[in-house]
């Protein structure tokens, strides 16, 4: 009898739920926070992806957008519009956001989803990946920092010097920038350090990797150098150098090799993760945050030729490491 009325009380309170959330309207504010390929793929996949669920649940989420373009002032700002708009949730896209967004609502537990931030257990975002512990919870484009210098030493065995392009005040580039410090280390390889914090510095980083001559630049889910990725790449390949990097996107904007997640599927997960906390009441505290595989290498055939490579040799050097592999050419943007 226990057993039938706690039944009874279950479906009472999921007929209660969707009766609630039919017809229900939801405020969502997104912060993204520079104008970069993957950053923009993800939320233009959030955007449409809640479209699709309002229609399909007869509910209406009103999207307020907005990007700060790096700079934390204006950040500071936009989250606090969202709340003082009483959004219902609100969406961090990249580390710094969501550490902010983060910090603005230990008062008043607005729910914070974050997408593409990559590790947030370093940064204290989350008490742990399967129990967030708090408001927030969201997606993670963790970079399998090993796997990518795999493929350095796949398509060139006898690399000696490898670059390390990064800016310093990234916290997504502080855990894989030492990764590949330890991997190099063990592997026996010599490493150089070039660091930039704005487009102009980047610049004058890849200027001085190519004038060193070292045998490949790696380069981590950066958002300062992908927003740069344009202004250096073609410095690189006339130098005879590929950059190896941490997402797709810096290979759409020109270099050599992006590997990693799909941030449009990034995207899409996201938004079924913003819909469920505000629909479907589940809680971000209990919401584990997503991981995805880190398998697909993309390659920019044109800085591929640029280099001298071989498309069909690289890709069959790559393809033991990989679990899959396409092929992109340089755009500004994604379509």
């Amino acid at each position: 009898m226990k057993k039938i009325i706690c039944t009874v009380i279950a479906l009472a309170m999921l007929l209660s739920m969707a009766a609630f959330a039919e017809g229900a309207t939801y405020k969502v504010g997104i912060c993204n926070y520079v104008d970069h390929a993957s950053l923009n793929q993800i939320v233009e996949n959030i955007e449409s992806r809640l479209a699709e669920i309002g229609e399909e649940r007869g509910i209406t989420f009103e999207v307020d957008y907005d990007n700060c373009n790096a700079d934390a002032s204006v950040m500071s700002q936009i989250i606090a519009n969202f709340i003082a708009e009483d959004v219902d949730l609100m969406v961090g896209v990249a580390t710094p956001v969501a550490m902010q967004m983060q910090s603005a609502t230990e008062d008043n537990q607005i729910p914070v989803v974050f997408a593409a931030v990559s590790d947030p257990l370093a940064v204290e975002l989350v008490e742990s990946l399967e129990a967030p512990g708090a408001n927030i919870t969201g997606t993670s484009d963790f970079l399998n920092t090993n796997a990518v210098l795999d493929l350095i030493f796949a398509a060139n065995p006898d690399a000696q010097t490898i670059g390390l392009l990064y800016d310093v005040g990234q916290d997504a580039s502080t855990t894989p920038i030492a990764g590949a410090k330890a991997y190099l280390d063990e592997k026996g390889v010599a490493y150089k350090d070039y660091t930039g914090t704005n487009t102009s510095e980047v610049i004058l980083a890849a200027q001085a990797a190519a004038a060193d001559g070292v045998d490949a630049v790696f380069t981590p889910t950066d958002n300062t150098i992908m927003a740069a990725e344009l202004s250096i790449y073609e410095i690189l390949s006339e130098a005879g150098i590929p950059h190896y990097t941490g997402a797709d996107s810096f290979a759409v904007n020109g270099a050599f090799l992006g590997y990693g997640v799909d941030y449009a599927n990034l995207g899409v997960e996201t938004a079924n993760m913003i819909a469920a906390i505000l629909a479907d009441g589940a809680a971000p505290a209990e919401t584990a945050v997503m991981t995805f595989d880190n398998g697909t290498a993309t390659i920019n055939t044109e800085t591929c030729e640029a280099l001298g490579l071989d498309f069909d040799a690289v890709s069959e050097a790559f393809a033991p490491f990989c679990t899959s592999i396409q092929s992109v050419v340089t755009a500004e943007d994604f379509e």
